[in-house]
């Protein structure tokens, strides 16, 4: 593991802990909110009870400590010692006395805050008032302890969590950079045979004629009897393309080391998906054809552009007519239009299509949605063709799908890119 993938594996752990200490804040504060919501209510029940019981005792002088009462009936008004200044609420009193039933008010005395409960009974008017300071206190330091543990746990979680983080990364970075390690490997190793190829290649075709024997700088070399000027020429177009397909390989190994790391990105141009899909079937028509396939280009005739990296999207084309070829019986076609702001790539042939209910997995690597025609001298199908086309497409904001065949059979992959302006 070099020291980038340490730096990413541990801001991923940091950022996996903080969220991970986030959610325990959350859960914690939602049981802390729960927790003192019962007790407050298990307060107000006692405080409820208290004020209650007060009303039924004989004398004012009963009361127990905190609670305060105030008699008024036939023998004048009597009230428990040391009552707070602000008792009786005389307007309380007025309106049993005016309606009778109870009437429960809060107050407010000398800085503490009281509930009172003025009712009517058989010896007349009875208010009683209970302190709520040491319920106040009580909550305010069941508050602070609940704040005081949250903040605990969290600092825990955020410990706990990100060395849970970290060993539990550690593998999957470890397998990422094992696949990227590999990938560059392969592609060096693959870039270095691929230089000579093109090398001996472009050494080749200088060595023969472009157009004629005559036009050659190599006429005067006397070619074999059996090597007559059109063959000449045959091969050096042969030779062109080896050294264009050497070309494109070299793209295609550079844009799988992008692909292998997510931290890099291609650079991108406008493209013309028409040119693109031309090109991608003219490429793969004589394999085609060496199959007895149909193979042909639909679609718009003027160009639909795109904003993505070209090697990207010929492998696109490439692994979508490769799939096509896989499985059609006698004829492959490549649509390319455009429906407002997308750009549309439709691939279709007339094979056993797909089975139902794998729209989803047929994008799966190694899945085998379909079955393969038998026929001597296919490749082996291994189920990669369609999920590399979903990465591609990812990659560029588009999506991958499968739509019904127009005539009852066949496959119809459709890939949806953005379309440039």
């Amino acid at each position: 593991m070099n020291s980038r993938d340490l730096v990413e594996s541990r801001r991923a752990a940091r950022r996996l802990a903080l969220q991970f200490a986030a959610l325990i804040v959350v859960l914690f504060a939602v049981l802390g909110a729960v927790v003192f919501a019962i007790v407050s209510a298990s307060q107000a029940e006692a405080t409820q009870r208290s004020l209650v019981a007060a009303s039924l005792i004989d004398s004012p002088h009963d009361a127990p400590p905190g609670v305060f009462v105030v008699m008024v009936g036939d023998h004048g008004v009597q009230s428990s010692p040391d009552l707070p200044n602000g008792l009786p609420d005389e307007a309380a009193l007025r309106t049993v006395e005016g309606s009778g039933g109870e009437v429960q008010t809060a107050l407010t005395l000398d800085g503490q805050d009281y509930a009172v409960l003025t009712s009517q009974g058989q010896r007349g008017i009875s208010q009683v008032a209970v302190s709520l300071h040491e319920s106040q206190e009580e909550l305010a330091r069941l508050g602070w302890a609940l704040a005081i543990s949250g903040v605990l746990a969290a600092v825990a979680a955020v410990l706990i969590s990100a060395w849970m983080a970290r060993r539990a990364m550690r593998p999957l970075v470890e397998a990422l950079a094992l696949q990227r390690r590999f990938v560059m490997d392969a592609s060096h190793e693959l870039r270095t045979p691929l230089t000579l190829l093109s090398t001996r290649a472009q050494m080749l075709r200088r060595t023969l004629p472009t157009a004629s024997v005559d036009s050659s700088p190599l006429a005067s070399v006397a070619l074999p009897a059996h090597v007559s000027s059109a063959s000449s020429v045959d091969i050096a177009a042969a030779v062109e393309e080896i050294v264009q397909d050497s070309r494109v390989l070299t793209e295609i190994l550079e844009d799988l080391l992008i692909a292998a790391d997510p931290r890099e990105v291609a650079p991108t141009s406008r493209l013309d998906l028409v040119a693109l899909a031309d090109n991608a079937v003219a490429l793969q028509s004589p394999e085609a054809k060496r199959r007895g396939l149909l193979l042909a280009r639909d679609g718009s005739p003027g160009p639909v552009v795109i904003q993505a990296a070209g090697v990207s999207i010929q492998r696109l084309f490439t692994a979508l007519i490769a799939n096509a070829l896989d499985h059609a019986k006698t004829e492959v076609h490549v649509e390319v239009s455009r429906s407002g702001s997308d750009a549309l790539i439709r691939v279709s042939d007339d094979g056993p299509g797909f089975a139902a209910g794998m729209d989803a997995a047929a994008f799966e690597r190694f899945a085998s949605s379909r079955p393969v025609v038998d026929a001597p001298n296919r490749p082996r199908h291994y189920g990669l063709g369609l999920a590399l086309v979903a990465e591609v497409a990812a990659r560029y904001g588009g999506r991958v799908s499968i739509e019904p065949a127009a005539h009852g059979s066949g496959a119809v992959v459709l890939v949806r890119l953005r379309a440039g302006s």
